[in-house]
């Protein structure tokens, strides 16, 4: 009997191959196709067996990488052999589940919309009307149809994932069957996987699945179950919560529902993990206090000191030889940001798609991390169709049970790995989709602090970076560190152990010093005792983030200088990765906050000192002095560079990183393209402004020369960072006047500007901010001549530039709207005047206004606000008269009234008070929207949800006052009305606000330094001066009433301050 299913699709016959390949490949899929297009539905015996046989053969057929099996082609022959198979035969129905499962994750086929809808209605109907033992093989089916298809299972979802869904009932705790369990899961976890530019799962699905597997991952193991597929269950449960945050962008905003994620995200952690039972709340709660962290008791470990890790059954893993792989723009910016390893990846970003081999989001880049299933190849560990080598195997020697020595006990603990490194990478992940404020209320559930004598210390990142004995997971743990510790400079400020603290209570500022210096404690040790070099580089990136936002001028000495002298032996590893890292961690050390002595001190060590040290933690280093060489030619050998305090010997690093660019690629070199890019990555930044201009002239030259000539590279991190230091470079007093370098370093930085790689236009954009903010700063100075000498020509075509990348994403918009403001201002008369800046003057405004009113980052609108200011300070531009006046003030009095950030509404109100003649304002009613948007905004001053906003109330109401008192400085007789009007209405709320500005200190959020006491006052009096001098009509009321407002100001002010004579010359006019 035929199966009649809705939607059925017709065979269609398999598309020839292309007569250049070879005339084996694809052949045995098309034969066999064509002979199962040619069987008709029949019930009979030998029917059931031919489908049998067929179904056997397509399963077992050699599919081979360039096949030439088209996808459309599969799709078809899986509609067909469905229509062959009645929902009554279950062998029949398992074998054609098996046979779906097994080409799409073999071919790594992605079905069709035209196919999809026939084979998940047949698929779920089989879920319903088949027996219970095929419901493993008609899951595993479901979940390879799904893959990157959720977005087109929409009308199956209340049938899959309702209150009486199959796969929640599947994977509910009372299944009795637990592999039948796992494969819902597995499934759930499938239809979670977003692809970019499809929408996402409804947010009540995405609810649903996310309670389920958190479900699954705070139950213990059931009886019924074992170790392995408990394990298996744990890596799709953490797998599917991952493809909600990432793709989903489910947002976690409940304290409850963070809580208990971050809970089961520890538990899973530790799972495992030799020698270490933890206990966990359900729920973790933000607190700066040490959680609750119970252990059930072991035998007593080694001393916290050890180095080594557990080694039983440790196995020695076989090499494998790193494939280049093609990385798109999005995995640039990541690896910009050090969230990607920087050594080579094999498999190119995988996750699991059936019950197969290894998951390695592309978030992570460490090797194949795994995830789920028995060592199957294929579509199970891919990550998106649409990667260039995604479908790559991962061959048999990187399994961590391939060798020899085999056994459940080796497998076991494998699987386990997998869990611990599938909650790391859902942590990541996790911390990705909360703010950082957030994050930080649970930094001592996650972050070791220093234990008290006799007691152990509590589990942490940090336990799994010097115990767990797979390095996969050791690295997992400190990009998740890594994560942590970026950007965390404004938490950690508050640090401080410079004096002993002898109280009943430790104070907040003490613990978290006590945590640095643990952190420091811990990376240290185990950059000793690490043996892997991808691991290796990971821990020195961790300590380049740790040093780069601790405040170590709050902080007891020594803890610099032991990292300074760790260091110092890996910038000669064999692995380029290491030394790439070891140079930016040294370069973190010179940038600490302030010039400190204890970095001066050990700039002013001899090259030699510290770098001939032997070290069992270096076992694999270059030769010794390979960076000391002097180059061929006399460039560096007649010359040498200057170290502080007029040492004889030069200062050693300056020394590595020239000879570093400029020495051809050694062969010692390994695991990049490029050798020669290692030290480049480098960004020379952190050299003191002093120190380039006491270098020799021609070592100048030299600099310059290697940054322009490095800006050609092809290698977009070396493009990059040559990008970033020609923006500092142009800030060096010494450079910043020279047109001809400024010119230069201008055609350099727009070239980047068009740039592929984000990283590399990000770079770009700050450093175009940097020259243009030079451009300012020139045309302050009394000298005229670099104004005249500048190409117009070059301002024009900076202009362009800016206003397209003001286009881009918000890491390069944010410092391309700063470049515009400045270009704006620089302008000239001579400028303005000609036809040919007109057009681009009126384009470049408008791009500030959209990405002032946009839905952006908030740095981006800041900087937005700001450049709007900067072009309301050139009186060659016709502010008050151009068409795009109005649109430029209406865009900041809505931000001023209504943007959520406070410090961005600040912004914008003190570019509302610089025009300096009335005119500039316009017409008199954008004069009165300007005025009754401040009031408006100094009354919805304190109204915000966001605690951390308050702090800024009174910075918002210092700015907003000003303007307000500068706006009354300009008025003219025609806006009196308004103003009298607003003040019948508002005049108490706004006279008390502007007498706390006129009696409290100074307050000032980024806006320039905030006039003092007396400058406030005189404005005020200034104000009420102009008021007297306005000519008003005769019988004009307004006048008279805004003096007595502001005479009554001045009087309380002056009466609270017991001044005498407080008005003399001005209450009588």
């Amino acid at each position: 009997a035929a199966v009649q299913v809705a939607g059925s699709v017709p065979c269609r016959q398999s598309r020839e191959a292309p007569r250049e390949a070879t005339p084996e490949r694809g052949n045995g899929f098309r034969r066999l196709s064509a002979r199962l297009c040619a069987l008709r539905p029949d019930d009979s015996s030998s029917a059931r067996t031919e489908i049998h046989l067929l179904f056997d053969q397509l399963i077992s057929e050699n599919y081979t990488e360039g096949s030439c099996v088209a996808p459309e082609d599969v799709s078809a022959l899986l509609v067909q052999a469905c229509q062959l198979v009645p929902l009554n035969q279950n062998h029949l129905v398992s074998k054609v589940s098996q046979l779906i499962h097994h080409l799409l994750n073999r071919l790594q086929v992605i079905v069709d919309e035209q196919h999809l809808d026939f084979l998940l209605a047949y698929t779920i109907s089989a879920v319903h009307q088949c027996s219970s033992w095929t419901y493993m093989e008609i899951l595993q089916a479901l979940a390879a149809l799904v893959y990157c298809n959720g977005s087109k299972c929409q009308k199956y979802l209340p049938e899959l994932l309702g209150k009486t869904g199959l796969l929640l009932k599947l994977s509910d705790s009372a299944q009795s069957d637990p592999e039948v369990r796992r494969a819902a899961v597995h499934c759930m976890a499938n239809l979670c996987l977003s692809v970019p530019g499809q929408p996402y799962l409804e947010e009540p699905y995405q609810n649903i699945c996310f309670q389920a597997f958190l479900t699954i991952l705070q139950s213990p193991k059931s009886s019924d179950m074992d170790d392995i597929t408990f394990c298996m269950l744990l890596q799709n449960a953490l797998k599917g919560i991952q493809s909600l945050l990432n793709g989903g962008r489910m947002k976690l905003t409940q304290t409850d529902e963070l809580g208990a994620l971050l809970a089961v995200l520890k538990k899973s952690m530790f799972h495992g993990l030799p020698g270490l039972n933890i206990e966990m709340p359900t729920v973790l709660y933000p607190t700066p206090l040490p959680q609750y962290d119970g252990r059930t008791p072991i035998k007593p470990q080694q001393s916290e000191s050890s180095t080594s890790r557990p080694t039983l059954n440790k196995k020695k893993k076989s090499k494998v030889k790193p494939k280049k792989i093609q990385q798109g723009e999005e995995e640039e910016e990541k690896e910009s940001s050090g969230e990607i390893e920087a050594a080579p990846v094999t498999g190119t970003g995988r996750v699991n798609l059936h019950e197969g081999n290894t998951w390695c989001p592309s978030s992570l880049g460490v090797q194949s991390l795994p995830l789920d299933g028995s060592g199957a190849a294929g579509k199970d560990g891919v990550s998106s169709p649409f990667s260039s080598s995604s479908w790559k195997r991962v061959s048999s020697s990187e399994s961590d049970y391939s060798d020899a020595e085999g056994g459940m006990q080796s497998k076991m603990r494998s699987y386990q790995a997998k869990v611990r490194q599938g909650a790391l990478v859902c942590f990541l992940s996790t911390i990705k989709s909360i703010e950082k404020k957030v994050l930080y209320g649970y930094w001592s559930a996650f972050i070791p602090d220093t234990p008290e004598l006799g007691s152990p210390q509590s589990v942490s990142l940090m336990t799994l970076t010097l115990k767990d004995p797979s390095p996969k997971t050791r690295a997992c743990a400190l990009q998740v560190l890594s994560a942590i510790l970026e950007g965390s400079k404004q938490f950690l400020s508050v640090a401080e152990d410079t004096n002993d603290h002898r109280r009943a209570f430790t104070p907040f500022s003490v613990m978290i010093a006590s945590s640095i210096r643990e952190l420091h404690r811990c990376l240290l040790l185990a950059l000793v005792a690490e043996s892997s070099s991808q691991t290796l580089t990971q821990i020195i990136k961790c300590l380049a983030n740790l040093v780069s936002n601790a405040p170590y001028n709050r902080l007891k000495l020594s803890l610099l200088t032991k990292v300074w002298n760790q260091i110092k032996p890996y910038i000669r590893h064999k692995d380029v990765n290491v030394r790439v890292s070891s140079l930016t961690l040294l370069g973190a050390i010179v940038s600490t906050h302030a010039p400190l002595p204890e970095v001066q001190l050990l700039l002013q060590q001899p090259c030699s000192s510290g770098l001939s040290n032997s070290n069992s933690a270096t076992p694999h280093l270059s030769p010794p002095d390979w960076w000391k060489k002097a180059p061929a030619g006399p460039s560096l050998e007649e010359t040498s560079v200057s170290s502080p305090k007029g040492s004889s010997e030069p200062c050693w690093l300056i020394r590595l990183c020239i000879s570093t660019v400029i020495l051809p690629k050694e062969d010692s070199c390994s695991g990049s393209d490029a050798g020669s890019a290692a030290g480049s990555t480098y960004e020379p930044s952190p050299m003191r402004l002093e120190a380039f201009s006491n270098l020799p002239n021609d070592r100048q030259i030299l600099c310059i020369t290697v940054l322009l000539g490095l800006n050609d590279s092809k290698n977009r991190l070396v493009k990059a960072a040559t990008s970033r230091a020609l923006g500092v470079y142009v800030l060096f007093p010494c450079l910043r006047q020279d047109v001809i370098f400024v010119a230069d370093t201008a055609n350099a930085i727009l070239m980047s500007l068009e740039d592929k790689s984000l990283n590399v236009r990000a770079k770009a954009a700050w450093s175009l901010g940097n020259l243009t903010d030079t451009l300012i700063v020139n045309m302050e100075t009394p000298d005229p001549s670099f104004q005249e000498e500048f190409s117009g020509l070059l301002l024009l075509k900076m202009l362009r530039s800016a206003i397209e990348a003001s286009k881009d994403k918000d890491k390069v918009k944010s410092n391309a709207v700063r470049a515009l403001g400045n270009l704006l201002h620089f302008l000239q008369r001579s400028h303005v005047e000609k036809p040919t800046f007109a057009e681009i003057i009126e384009e470049s405004i408008q791009a500030l206004i959209s990405t002032v009113l946009t839905e952006a980052a908030m740095k981006v609108r800041w900087n937005a606000c700001y450049a709007m200011g900067n072009v309301f300070k050139n009186p060659a531009l016709p502010l008050g008269t151009a068409p795009w006046t109005s649109q430029a003030y209406n865009a900041l009095t809505s931000v001023v009234t209504s943007c959520k950030n406070f410090k961005v509404r600040i912004r914008s109100a003190a570019a509302l008070s610089i025009p300096g003649k009335r005119e500039q304002y316009g017409s008199v009613d954008q004069y009165a929207r300007i005025w009754n948007a401040l009031v408006t905004a100094l009354q919805k001053s304190e109204d915000t949800t966001d605690f951390l906003e308050f702090k800024y109330c009174a910075s918002l109401r210092t700015q907003i006052c000003q303007a307000l008192i500068h706006l009354l400085s300009l008025a003219s007789s025609s806006d009196l009305p308004c103003i009298k009007e607003t003040l019948e209405l508002n005049g108490n709320m706004v006279q008390s606000y502007i007498l706390q500005f006129l009696k409290s200190g100074a307050e000032g959020e980024g806006t320039g330094a905030p006039p003092s006491l007396q400058e406030r006052d005189q404005m005020v009096r200034m104000a009420l001066k102009h008021m007297g001098n306005v000519q008003a009509p005769t019988g004009d009321t307004a006048r008279g009433a805004i003096m007595g407002f502001l005479e009554e100001i001045l009087a309380v002010c002056f009466d609270s301050s017991g001044s005498q004579g407080a008005l003399p010359g001005l209450t009588n006019q």
